[in-house]
């Protein structure tokens, strides 16, 4: 199975290639749902990956010129290598990752949702971060909930101790423990059944 992919299928040719093998192996794992770039800066900060996926829900009725119920939700992913990192550095991420949201989210009536994701590769996670992460919960209403939400994330890895630690409302895990074995889908009732 090819590495590059989680699905073992040859890698696309727009999904670049990075210098580092763990984010490699992890953008392997997030290409099909994400549209992933290299090297990107956003407001100040460096990123080693970022990636961005963009869901429209829409539904209709008779005919798609009959639509109604629609919403958009986005989740950007933003990904560096650090050398260390602590709880003071993490709350920075946090507020500069609000501020982001004041200036990228258009909120209107078809917002749903955005996710802000800021993930850090580091040598090893420190107790009080592992504690401020695993608790770390932060969703704000747009308009009271009128023009949707938007959620900050965090994940903090250490991949060559197989550690990770995950705020609550991400599930992203699963593409940055790669040591993991991945969850058998389930393969639903009938089989159960029968």
């Amino acid at each position: 199975m090819d590495e590059a992919t989680a699905t073992g299928e040859a890698t696309p040719e727009d999904v670049p290639v990075w210098d580092d093998e763990y984010v490699e192996r992890v953008s392997g794992r997030l290409l099909h749902n994400f549209d992933l770039e290299k090297e990107r800066t956003v407001a100040g900060e460096s990123f080693t990956l970022y990636g961005r996926m963009d869901i429209e829900s829409r539904k209709q009725l008779f005919h798609a010129a009959l639509n109604y119920a629609n919403h958009d939700s986005t989740e950007h992913l933003f990904v560096a290598r650090r050398d260390g990192v602590g709880v003071a550095d993490l709350e920075a991420l946090v507020e500069w990752a609000h501020d982001l949201a004041d200036e990228w989210i258009d909120a209107d009536e078809e917002h749903f949702s955005t996710d802000f994701t800021v993930a850090l590769v580091v040598p090893r996670i420190p107790e009080a971060v592992r504690e401020f992460v695993e608790g770390f919960k932060d969703r704000t209403l747009i308009k009271y909930g009128y023009y949707g939400h938007y959620e900050v994330n965090l994940v903090v890895v250490a991949p060559d101790r197989e550690e990770i630690a995950t705020s609550r409302a991400t599930d992203l895990d699963r593409a940055f423990a790669l040591w993991a074995e991945p969850e058998a889908e389930s393969s639903g009732l009938l089989s159960r059944l029968f």
